[in-house]
């Protein structure tokens, strides 16, 4: 028998919530349904970090934050997707050279903690490109151009490929990509 009165609650369809307001309204459903911040995907596992108390994870993730809170300051203004994944990119390009140093300072320990924090840091970007993806990509570029670029436009090439990679969303490392235009217009 149907409840009336007050305490007599409505019938909602049987849809998901999400589903139920992208119905309802599209623009809310975009709102709400959007991805999370990389600032405050960060801070959330550094709650979960701190309650598993995984100092080695903490002590990274507390390192990215204070990266991107600088930047964040520097700029005075939040920063968007593609300037947080910046400023990673250069963590883990600093990383890169520490483990260099350490390497031939002979810090074996030293390195593979600066590559388990690379690892780390990773996880918060975009897959980056492999070898065959770059040279596929600077191969494009390099088709492209009109007439066929010399190794005096090796700049211009560079310039193409990295721009068709941001475009792609793809991460690459600007060393990988130089050697593959150097390999490429050496043919």
């Amino acid at each position: 028998m149907p409840r009336s009165g007050l305490n007599a609650r409505p019938r909602v369809a049987s849809l998901e919530p999400s589903a139920l307001l992208a119905a309802r309204s599209p623009q809310l459903a975009a709102f709400y349904n959007r991805p999370m911040p990389l600032i405050d995907q960060i801070q959330k596992d550094i709650v979960t970090a701190m309650k598993a108390r995984e100092e080695h994870r903490l002590s990274t993730l507390r390192m990215v934050k204070t990266a991107l809170k600088n930047k964040e300051v520097d700029k005075m203004a939040p920063l968007d997707d593609k300037e947080s994944q910046q400023v990673l990119s250069t963590l883990i390009k600093q990383r890169k050279d520490s483990i260099e140093q350490f390497t031939k300072g002979g810090r074996q320990e030293m390195a593979d903690k600066e590559a388990a924090e690379i690892k780390l840091i990773e996880t918060y970007l975009p897959k980056a490109a492999g070898e065959e993806e770059i040279a596929a990509g600077v191969k494009a570029a390099i088709a492209e151009m009109t007439p066929v670029p010399t190794m005096k436009e090796m700049g211009t090439v560079m310039k193409n490929a990295m721009s068709r990679f941001a475009a792609a969303g793809m991460r690459v490392d600007g060393k990988v990509v130089s050697e593959a235009v150097k390999k490429e217009l050496s043919k």
